[in-house]
């Protein structure tokens, strides 16, 4: 069979090679490709031969999907699978993989960084000491006490309960689906209104889907405790990005760390939250560790072996 990575996966050469190898031996041949495409012309052209591709974050759309004749499997070296056409996969009975839980403490970890970084300004505060000034008027707040409100209690949300749990957190949540570890580290599950209304930090962990979509709307942001911050290391798309900018810069709320957008960085400078108050942005790293990197090569190379495993494809 022939397999395609379509694009680098932030790993050394040599990890890469090493994980080829094992399909090698087995017969098949392995084309790596080490920048992106450039358009999705050049996407079709390197994966319409290909029985199996590998890629992350790049998106493979339905009309880019139906020209790759012989395709079999996607493997998705990423948690999300929205920037995969899946109608179309779905029309042609393409298996799609993902590399759950690859990014689960990174993504976990980030989230407290914008949290701290937010409530004790601390960018400011780095400004400050850069500019010659001191620290007048930037007190910030502590994060022991606070109610955390989380939303989506899948790995990634748990990992932030237990982090929080740590720094002394009241833990709230909204989840389509209720966890029993969660309850057992003493979340407590309430509406999403009552979820916004009551919680001093809100941190969103949910895929993007139609149920998510939209899902932090401007009806919603309204609803917001005054004075809270929000923090988006999900999907862009989940939350109304205009509506928490009027917000932020009308002093409803207090702050709020984005590591994601309505699309990928870079981003432009007229976008509202570059250009709200009391932001703290990061360009959709918080996956990114050399840790996490090497894991979901790994995942997404253990998928494409144990699919041919399955299908008979050794």
């Amino acid at each position: 069979m022939r397999i395609v990575l379509l694009e680098p996966l932030g790993v050394a050469g040599e990890k890469i090679l090493t994980l080829a190898k094992k399909l090698e031996d087995k017969g098949h041949e392995f084309v790596v490709y080490n920048d992106k495409p450039d358009n999705e012309g050049e996407l079709i052209k390197r994966a319409a031969q290909a029985d199996i591709v590998i890629l992350s974050n790049l998106p493979f759309s339905n009309d880019a999907i139906s020209k790759c004749g012989n395709l079999k499997l996607i493997s998705v070296a990423f948690t999300g699978i929205d920037h995969i056409g899946r109608e179309a996969c779905r029309k042609r009975g393409i298996s799609v993989r993902n590399a759950a839980g690859y990014s689960t403490s990174s993504v976990a970890e980030l989230t407290f960084g914008l949290i701290i970084s937010v409530l004790r300004n601390i960018p400011k505060c780095h400004d400050a000491v850069k500019e010659g000034k001191t620290g007048n008027g930037l007190a910030g707040f502590e994060l022991a006490g606070k109610t955390l409100g989380i939303v989506g209690t899948g790995a990634i949300g748990l990992k932030v309960a237990e982090i929080g749990r740590a720094f002394g957190c009241k833990l709230v949540a909204y989840s389509r689906t209720e966890k029993v570890e969660a309850r057992k580290i003493g979340v407590k599950y309430v509406s999403l209104d009552e979820l916004l209304a009551g919680s001093d930090i809100l941190t969103l962990h949910v895929p993007l889907n139609e149920n998510t979509r939209g899902l932090i709307s401007k009806e919603k942001v309204s609803l917001m405790k005054r004075g809270s911050i929000l923090i988006n290391t999900a999907r862009g798309p989940v939350v109304d990005s205009l509506a928490l900018a009027d917000a932020l810069n009308e002093g409803r709320l207090a702050g709020a760390g984005i590591d994601v957008f309505d699309t990928e960085p870079p981003i432009s400078p007229d976008h509202p939250l570059v250009r709200a108050k009391n932001v703290v942005l990061t360009p959709h790293i918080a996956f990114a560790t050399k840790e996490a990197l090497e894991r979901r090569a790994e995942i997404a190379f253990d998928n494409v072996l144990s699919w041919m495993e399955k299908s008979n494809y050794e």
